[in-house]
């Protein structure tokens, strides 16, 4: 396992699955982050999917992201690869003849790590999303070698879903440092009791709790966060 870059808070954000509001929770613990260290900022290594905006194509997850950030980085640095389409990102990749060089993106990490106090690194899709015909996004999280925030979104299922990648996370031999509920499904019966199961079985501190919401707000989210990250 490739050894995290020294000096700096860095950390690497995985969701159960696609849709589960990884960037929201990204940006929050950004923001949370914030309020211990003055240079923070987030990484999108892989974006899938772009929209126009002030005459240029825009993955949204990577602009949630710098606004968010409390310094300003070079754009190849915080997004190393930016794919058109909003498909699986090898498929994107395929299509846009830009192959996903996971060496680059960890070269990139280490970068940032050394400009900033603490970097917030939103991984694709879920775990294991593909990002290559051999390679997935638990190769680049293995090879960051960096501490895993997961978050869990609270609908039918999650359980499943979150014990599975709690076990790929720990195959590679990462640190599950905690996790992140968040309530995508308003409707969900028993979401507490959903709750208090992964709180026993994850092994890993609840590190926040995002309640359903039509247009929250990153900033006031709650932060229970360890000692080691303040």
């Amino acid at each position: 396992m490739a050894e995290a870059a020294r000096g700096s808070l860095s950390l690497f954000v995985t969701g159960t699955d696609t849709g589960v509001g990884k960037t929201l929770a990204s940006t929050a613990l950004i923001h949370a982050l914030a309020r211990h260290h003055v240079r923070v900022v987030g990484m999108k290594p892989v974006a899938a999917g772009t929209v126009r905006a002030n005459g240029e194509e825009v993955n949204e997850d990577v602009v949630a992201l710098r606004a968010a950030s409390a310094c300003r980085v070079p754009p190849e640095l915080d997004n190393p690869v930016l794919l058109p389409d909003p498909v699986s990102p090898h498929i994107a990749a395929a299509r846009a003849g830009m192959p996903i060089d996971i060496a680059h993106l960890v070269a990139c990490q280490r970068r940032l790590a050394q400009l900033a106090e603490a970097v917030v690194v939103e991984g694709a899709g879920g775990f294991l999303v593909p990002l290559s015909g051999s390679e997935t996004g638990a190769d680049l999280a293995q090879a960051l070698g960096l501490p895993v925030v997961l978050v869990v979104g609270l609908r039918l299922g999650c359980l499943n879903h979150a014990l599975l990648t709690a076990e790929a996370i720990r195959a590679r031999e990462l640190t599950l440092a905690g996790w992140i509920a968040n309530h995508v499904d308003a409707s969900m019966l028993a979401q507490e009791d959903n709750i208090a199961f992964l709180r026993h079985r994850l092994q890993a501190p609840l590190l926040a709790t995002i309640q359903h919401q039509a247009a929250p707000d990153p900033r006031a989210i709650h932060f229970e966060l360890p000692l080691a990250w303040q």
